[in-house]
């Protein structure tokens, strides 16, 4: 097929709550970087004042000195811990990226690149007036990875 050469991506950093199944999410165009990671890092603070475990993978824009600095900063709201090295299926967001993809890209032609993001915001929109979903989503996690979810009291 006929293309024009161009390769655009749209990549999403997001983030949920264990308990609640609230989920922060945000769309970028191209490629994630550390500028695009420390942008996404504030907005999430600003919709939450629970202190936060974020669990993240090894990705250069995860670890690279500035969102270290941001990080270290943060230390009393944000606890940051690593997943092992070659271990992304561990990570629990990995179940809601992937029923996100089923549902907003999975058998479909998009005419052009807006309509592809405006998909996969639709669907990452409608996670997130559904924290039931992202819950069950979490639970399914939990179990398969023999991690005991209890409620807070």
């Amino acid at each position: 097929m006929p293309t024009s050469g161009k390769r655009k991506g749209y990549k999403v950093f997001g983030a949920m709550e264990d308990f609640s199944g609230r989920l922060f999410s945000q769309g970028i165009e191209g490629r994630c970087n550390s500028d695009s990671y420390q942008g996404f890092l504030p907005m999430m603070m600003a919709h939450t004042t629970q202190p936060l475990l974020l669990i993240h993978d090894g990705a250069r824009y995860h670890t690279s000195a500035s969102p270290q600095a941001f990080l270290a900063a943060h230390s009393t709201r944000i606890t940051a811990e690593p997943l092992p090295s070659y271990a992304p299926d561990d990570h629990p967001i990995a179940y809601l990226w992937k029923k996100t993809k089923k549902r907003a890209t999975h058998n479909q032609y998009f005419k052009g690149f807006a309509v592809l993001t405006a998909s996969g915001d639709k669907a990452l929109a409608s996670f997130a007036t559904h924290s039931e979903t992202v819950l069950c989503l979490f639970g399914l996690y939990c179990e398969e990875s023999g991690l005991a979810l209890k409620q807070a009291a």
